[in-house]
């Protein structure tokens, strides 16, 4: 896959994780600030997650969609608590 390929995928993906991210946590930030987290935490998340587990296969989204959610929810917890102070 070619790299732009790879960034517009991931950008989609990211997107994807941040709404269903928002929805678990309960989010009341707009559904932009959602996106975001949701690519920069699937970006760490899949940097550090993949470390150690190996996505394969045709199920490669999958592993990125949910590696983005708990990036994403993460990302959202540390928004909350820097809100807080």
């Amino acid at each position: 896959m070619g790299t732009l390929l790879r960034i517009i995928v991931g950008i989609i993906i990211g997107g994807i994780s941040g709404t269903i991210a928002g929805k678990i946590m309960k989010s009341n930030q707009p559904l932009w600030i959602n996106i975001i987290l949701g690519i920069v935490g699937g970006a760490i998340a899949s940097a550090v997650l993949g470390l150690f587990i190996a996505p394969a296969g045709i199920f490669h989204w999958v592993t990125d969609i949910v590696f983005g959610v708990i990036g994403a929810c993460f990302l959202i917890y540390i928004v909350r608590l820097i809100k807080k102070k």
